[in-house]
């Protein structure tokens, strides 16, 4: 060999790669061992685990076992019985606004003329409600605003003349006035609005103006007329927001159901002698800022920003608060054709149509004070064209001139009235009466409206353009007596009540009464006119006449 060390090279790699070769079968012949018979390790693990898994099903087995007692048998939970509300057919209850005015100016009507004792004008206060009450009237429209004064404890004018004999002055012993009417009144489930009159500053028959009057303390917003009077003039910014100002000074702090305006707007011009309203000043004014209406328009626009703005103002801060105004009840002569008459429209300068027709009021009460015959001015004529401008579906309750309408029988024209407003308006029937005078001195008209059109309690009209939030059902509780069943019912929320309907079946007949919000609970024979008493149902009434779901029981 030519390389003899090669040899042995080669003979060692041989022997390296056999011992290689023979390590590598030992590996893989004890690995497929391994593969074939699990290893010892985990068939142990295995077992351990299995042992912990029965150890904890045999305690959690015992725990079950304890927690059942032995010879015991379980008693099955029962479920409570939920009544079934009782359901039946309810007769429809009357609706109609039956108001009056009570007028303080000139102590028209409260308090009578020189009665400043704190005690007697409670009970002449008392006197009228309770004879409205009593006659099924359901709203009264109080006077508490006469030009400019109080008849309440305002912090922006004076006490009223009318009430004291002095401007200024406060009841002695003190009291509220209009938070008596309206506590008063909602004790015998009346409504009360406040009645104001916006521009009256002074009124001739209010004693001398004194340093208190506004007369002499918004001198730059008043001006004085050639019969005495001294009025707000409606054009002034000043006017304007001293009047919104009073209006919902009013409506924050009492509990009031609504504001009403009357006619006086523009003053007639008889009150100046015929002569033209001294504006001269804020007219000059608005002519050298560029204004372009005419002298007439401009007063008119003055009057309709004022009406809107205090619409919206009430709805802001109450939205339950009714607007409602009377303004004359001749828009223009020919209106219907026919008419004839002063024009609201050229001499007081109120739109009294536009503001119905804006929807800018929730109650129009103009004051259609003629007969139904004469056709220059008939009521009913007039009514039908009031009613053909109401585009928005305000409530229309004409005003009624129940104290000298001139009719050969005065009680009897009245009934007719009502009748036909019942006739023209029937989704929302109602009048106002002018004024209690008319009940107070006539016996003959207050049997009139109680056995006629009056005969039965009546609801105020629902006013379904102001949102309130539905009422909740009322419980019953019926309580046998010897002769008689007692009913309680309760309201989850009791100031959201205004008014009850309290129902009971005799027989096969329903009858209901009308209660106020403060009355919970009434007595009823178990036996009327030979028939047993069979059913008792109630339901809840708020603020604006909307009615809760019923809740009816049988009597046992």
């Amino acid at each position: 060999m030519k390389y003899p060390w090669l040899q042995n090279v080669v003979i060692v790699a041989l022997i390296f790669s056999t011992v290689l070769l023979s390590c590598a079968s030992r590996k893989n012949r004890r690995a497929s061992k391994e593969l074939k018979s699990p290893a010892v390790e985990i068939v142990k693990a295995e077992s351990e685990e299995a042992k912990a898994i029965k150890r904890e099903e045999a305690a959690a087995a015992s725990a079950v076992e304890k927690s059942i007692p032995e010879e015991k048998p379980v008693v099955e939970e029962k479920k409570p019985v939920v009544e079934v509300p009782l359901r039946v057919e309810l007769p429809d209850v009357n609706r109609e606004f039956r108001g009056a005015w009570i007028a303080t100016v000139a102590n028209i009507n409260w308090p009578s003329k020189g009665n400043y004792s704190t005690e007697a004008q409670k009970r002449e206060a008392i006197q009228l409600l309770d004879l409205l009450k009593e006659n099924n009237f359901n709203a009264v429209i109080f006077q508490v605003r006469p030009s400019a004064d109080a008849l309440y404890d305002s912090p922006h004018e004076p006490w009223s003349y009318f009430l004291t004999g002095q401007i200024g002055k406060s009841p002695n012993p003190y009291y509220d006035p209009l938070t008596f009417w309206v506590e008063e009144a909602h004790k015998r489930g009346l409504e009360l609005h406040v009645w104001l009159n916006p521009y009256r500053a002074h009124h001739s028959t209010g004693g001398a103006v004194t340093s208190e009057s506004m007369v002499r303390k918004a001198s730059d917003m008043v001006v004085r007329l050639k019969n005495g009077m001294y009025w707000f003039e409606p054009a002034n910014p000043n006017t304007q927001d001293h009047a919104a100002r009073v209006v919902l000074d009013i409506v924050k702090r009492y509990d009031i159901d609504g504001v009403h305006f009357d006619d006086y707007f523009y003053p007639y011009a008889s009150y100046n002698g015929g002569a033209d309203f001294p504006d001269d000043a804020s007219w000059n004014t608005y002519r050298r800022a560029g204004g372009t209406l005419s002298r007439a328009d401009w007063r008119r626009d003055n009057v309709n920003r004022f009406i809107e703005r205090v619409y919206k103002e009430i709805k802001a801060e109450k939205s339950f608060v009714k607007f409602g105004l009377s303004p004359f009840g001749i828009w223009k002569p020919g209106y219907p054709s026919g008419v004839t008459g002063s024009s609201q429209y050229d001499e007081l300068y109120a739109d009294a149509k536009l503001w119905l027709n804006k929807g800018w009021i929730d109650y129009f009460a103009p004051q259609l004070y003629w007969p139904i015959d004469p056709p220059r001015q008939s009521f009913t004529a007039l009514l039908r064209w009031w009613e053909s401008e109401n585009t928005h579906k305000r409530h229309l309750w004409p005003g009624l001139n129940t104290v000298e309408v001139r009719a050969p029988n005065r009680p009897q024209e009245i009934v007719r009235q009502i009748e036909e407003t019942r006739k023209l308006i029937p989704n929302s029937v109602g009048a106002i009466h002018w004024s209690i005078a008319g009940l107070t001195n006539s016996p003959g008209m207050v049997q009139a409206m109680k056995t006629g059109p009056y005969s039965h309690q009546a609801l105020i009209p629902r006013s379904p353009w102001l949102h309130a939030n539905p009422l909740l059902t009322p419980s019953l509780l019926l309580t046998e007596e010897t002769s008689s069943v007692f009913a309680k019912w309760l309201h989850k929320q009791p100031d959201q009540v205004f008014q009850w309907v309290a129902y009971a079946q005799y027989g096969d007949v329903w009858e209901y009464e009308i209660l106020d919000g403060q009355q919970t609970e009434k007595s009823y024979p178990k036996i009327k006119n030979g028939k047993p008493l069979k059913t008792v149902a109630v339901k809840a009434i708020d603020r604006l006449s909307n009615e809760s779901d019923y809740i009816a029981k049988k009597v046992k």
